[in-house]
């Protein structure tokens, strides 16, 4: 008997291919042990990274318009310095966001920064419009999101699953784009699922989950609608077993991919034999 080998289907974003469709964040994991298993085991496409600003000698928050950086030490504790050496030990390609932004300005800043840190034009385009549920900017993230393209960065925009927001981020050249299921940490899964397949549906870039996911149901069941990744922070990091937990997710999200291209069934109004009784001797239907 022979075994049908799968055709590879890798991720393809801004030209660039990736092995897996779950982005990992790096956030609020128990210990940076615990950090390096969980990504070690779940292999996964980028790991998303913040930063905050700072002086070239002070651990404060720096004056406006000072140009230090380093990645946010949001990582268990391990300090900025650690928790740089744990990323580069882990050879996952880093995603950059400018988490915390509220303006413009801040975010094209950030950007910057995180370019010449991290040595990527890669960026993760977060800017928040209100603090409570975290929900982005949706008046000024179009603007945010052509400026950086414009200086040549790579932009993944977080954004809501509103259809015409989302097209006009794909207008100015964003090559794909990141609506959130839920706000981010909730772990409520897709609270809108018809507006996130109609998102499917009528755009042809790629779609990537951010924000909103706690299960790795939810994560299959977006990629069973077509989307083509998701990217998780707090589910994992969070979860009781965040190694186990990752690894859950990444089965998850190929399993839903698999299923994606395998093509379901049609749903039914009626019971339908998956026997049928056409063709059976006479005897399993005559009465005892």
């Amino acid at each position: 008997m022979s075994f049908h080998t799968p055709t590879p289907d890798p991720l393809v974003l801004y030209g660039q291919t990736f092995q897996s469709r779950l982005l990992l964040g790096t956030a609020r994991y128990p210990s940076p042990d615990v950090l390096e298993a969980a990504v070690r085991r779940a292999k996964p496409a980028m790991l998303t990274a913040s930063l905050r600003r700072q002086t070239a000698h002070s651990k404060q928050q720096p004056s406006q318009g000072s140009s230090h950086a380093v990645p946010d030490a949001d990582d268990g504790g391990a300090g900025a310095h650690g928790f740089w050496d744990l990323l580069k030990r882990l050879d996952v390609p880093v995603l950059p966001n400018t988490a915390g932004c509220h303006g413009v300005q801040e975010v094209i800043a950030t950007a910057q920064m995180a370019r010449e840190l991290f040595e990527t034009p890669w960026i993760k385009l977060e800017l928040i419009g209100d603090d409570y549920t975290l929900q982005p900017d949706t008046l000024n993230l179009v603007e945010a999101a052509s400026y950086l393209i414009k200086e040549g960065f790579q932009v993944l925009p977080y954004c809501t699953e509103d259809l015409v927001l989302c097209q006009r981020l794909v207008d100015v050249g964003c090559q794909a784009v990141m609506p959130w299921a839920a706000p981010i940490g909730t772990g409520r899964g897709p609270v809108n699922p018809y507006a996130l397949q109609v998102l499917r549906e009528r755009l042809d870039v790629p779609l990537l989950v951010d924000a909103g996911l706690g299960l790795p149901s939810h994560a299959c069941q977006v990629m069973e609608w077509g989307y083509d990744g998701v990217l998780l922070n707090t589910a994992v990091a969070l979860a009781q077993d965040p190694v186990a937990m990752a690894g859950a997710f990444a089965d998850a999200v190929q399993a839903g991919r698999t299923a994606r291209q395998a093509g379901a069934m049609a749903a039914q109004e009626s019971a339908q034999p998956s026997t049928p009784v056409l063709g059976t001797p006479f005897w399993h239907h005559a009465e005892a």
